[in-house]
């Protein structure tokens, strides 16, 4: 844990209004032309006591395609505590502009299941300020504990996540730019096990269950008010499916990885192929797995899914 100083909320921040206050600061900056400095606010947001909805968590598995569960899956953690992760980068003193954030890849670590009837403390914090060839990067790290750890000084997290996201365009004073990285080999298109067909209304029906209601997610019109051509499928969705055909192998511990490449308009079909490695005797250890566009061949993810040590 950082050193940074503990902000207490009183209840889980709502998305729609820190929404709301991204687009009214974006527009100070535009007008105003300033913006948050060029370091990152040196505090950690946290909520305590958070419990899931039984409905929101059965709507979340049926959309992502995870079997009924008492177990809170991975990506639903990720949503529970997005909305924590959000008001510190709402901050009057965060640097960079909220709104047009591109995810770039996250990194979750659930070390012990989580089940809904579960009180949870939640924390997050954003740290890591870096150039990026774009523009500038940064981590945000969500983690949740089970509720009350910290006053018996237990402090176990059950699921870790790491996302990173990438202003673009952004250039903070400062922050040096990476030299250009090595082009990669070409895409193999390999044999795809799973195709998914996505509607027009996927960014929607995922808001629905996420709270995420980014308007570059919600229809052709809110999209393009943010320079999108039309509205795209949320990467978190993605990659939860993605998790989800992967299937109960994994158990209820594993390190999850995904790196975001190009972005899914809708409505789309996006191929998926996953491929797993077993260690001496059988057991599963790892699966592999890459998504992309069957028509054009153009990768829009990868990651893994590993067992813990």
């Amino acid at each position: 844990m950082s050193g940074s100083q503990t902000v207490i909320l009183g209840e889980m921040p709502a998305l729609s209004k820190l929404y709301v206050n991204a687009a009214a600061a974006a527009a100070r900056r535009r007008v105003l032309g300033t913006h948050g400095g060029t370091e990152l606010p040196d505090y950690t947001h946290e909520v305590r006591s958070v419990k899931a909805g039984v409905a929101n968590l059965t709507a979340y598995q049926h959309l992502i395609g995870e079997s009924a569960s008492d177990v809170l899956p991975a990506g639903f953690i990720h949503a529970l505590a997005f909305p924590l992760a959000m008001s510190v980068m709402n901050r009057d003193d965060f640097p960079l502009p909220l709104l047009g954030m591109i995810h770039l890849s996250n990194k979750v670590v659930q070390s012990a299941p989580v089940l809904f009837t579960q009180a949870l403390d939640i924390r997050a914090r954003v740290e890591n300020l870096r150039g990026h060839r774009a523009g500038t990067q940064l981590d945000v790290v969500a983690e949740v504990r089970a509720a009350g750890q910290a006053a018996v000084g237990q402090e176990e997290v059950r699921w870790r996540g790491v996302s990173t996201y990438l202003a673009k365009g952004v250039f903070l004073p400062g922050i040096d730019k990476p030299s250009v990285p090595v082009t990669p080999p070409p895409f193999a298109v390999p044999d795809p096990t799973a195709l998914w067909q996505l509607g027009v209304d996927t960014g929607r029906a995922y808001a629905a269950v996420s709270g995420d209601f980014n308007p570059i997610h919600l229809s052709v019109l809110t999209a393009k008010a943010l320079g999108m051509r039309r509205s795209l499928a949320h990467g978190m969705y993605l990659a939860s499916r993605a998790l989800a055909d992967v299937g109960a192998v994994r158990g209820d511990s594993f390190r999850w990885d995904v790196a975001f490449e190009a972005p899914v308009f809708l409505p789309a079909r996006v191929a998926l192929d996953i491929s797993t490695v077993q260690a001496d005797g059988g057991a599963w250890q790892r699966s592999d797995y890459v998504a992309w566009n069957p028509l054009s061949g153009r990768r829009h993810f990868t990651g893994s899914v590993t067992a813990l040590p």
